[in-house]
């Protein structure tokens, strides 16, 4: 028995086109820009923090320090800057800030999703309004309704001020929300739960990516606050981490080596906390609830 071999009919494998291949080659190219714009000043305030006075007014910015092992900047910082003391200002207003903002955004996008009462789209509107007004326009009644409360230059100004400017977080909630079903409610109730029982049980466990994304989003932002600590905390002993580094900066000059060292110490934190969440925001945990 002979067999006749087929002949192969496939089309040979074309060459990529020059337009796809200049997309990519572009695309690359920008992700390299990208990257090149966050991690060279964060290159050149490393490189900073490890040299001398003299090394930072006779070399360039990303000329590499004599002394790989020079820490003498991280502990003058540490030291001079009172970092301590700011750490834990700066962790206090954190939680308790952060805490507040996760449990009356989370109410009030339950409230607004799951009920129903008069002028309702009118409170989102004016959630909405909020957005759009610039906070510098409204400093001076602000500060005379913190001074009036007797809330200056204490902890809990800044604290207030967060939790009451924060309508960004009520919009990630509702999002997330209005992708849990309700029959979920339903069922619940049909065992008897209240309408506390439900969000305490149901909702609030069903939000962990929305209270992660809150977290690090407001988080990082009272964290970097430089304006509401210097305005309504100038005590020395009430300063954050961001108002330490300040002192550093003087009529005469600055100190530009212990500036970037403690702003190093500044960003360690921020960046394991990151690095620790940023898994929950991509994770759906409302998957699957439902059959």
């Amino acid at each position: 028995m002979t067999t006749t071999a087929t002949p192969d009919t496939r089309s040979p494998r074309r060459a990529p086109a020059p337009r796809a291949a200049l997309a990519g080659a572009a695309k690359y190219l920008s992700l390299a820009l990208a990257s090149a714009v966050v991690v060279i000043p964060l290159v050149v305030i490393l490189f900073t923090s490890l040299k001398t006075s003299q090394e930072v007014g006779a070399t360039g910015p990303l000329a590499l320090p004599d002394d790989w092992f020079n820490f003498d900047n991280y502990v003058n910082a540490f030291r001079q800057g009172n970092m301590l003391q700011a750490f834990v200002n700066t962790t206090v207003i954190l939680v308790v800030s952060t805490a507040g903002t996760v449990l009356i955004g989370s109410m009030t996008a339950y409230a607004i999703d799951r009920f129903e009462f008069r002028m309702k789209k009118l409170v989102v509107g004016l959630f909405l309004v909020a957005t759009l007004v610039p906070g510098v326009t409204t400093q001076v009644a602000t500060f005379q309704i913190v001074n009036d409360l007797g809330a200056f230059n204490t902890r809990w100004a800044p604290i207030l001020l967060y939790l009451g400017t924060d309508i960004v977080s009520i919009y990630v909630f509702l999002q997330f929300i209005r992708s849990i079903p309700v029959s979920l409610d339903e069922a619940a109730r049909l065992d008897g739960a209240n309408s506390f029982t439900i969000y305490r049980r149901i909702i609030l466990p069903m939000l962990k990516p929305a209270i992660a994304t809150v977290v690090i989003v407001k988080g990082i932002t009272v964290y970097n606050d430089f304006y509401i600590p210097f305005l309504y905390m100038p005590a020395s002993d009430l300063g954050t981490i961001s108002t330490s580094l300040f002192r550093f900066k003087g009529p005469f000059g600055a100190h530009w080596e212990t500036i970037s060292a403690g702003t190093i110490l500044v960003i360690l934190p921020t960046f394991v906390v990151f690095l620790a969440l940023q898994r929950f925001i991509y994770s759906g945990f409302s998957a699957g609830s439902t059959k």
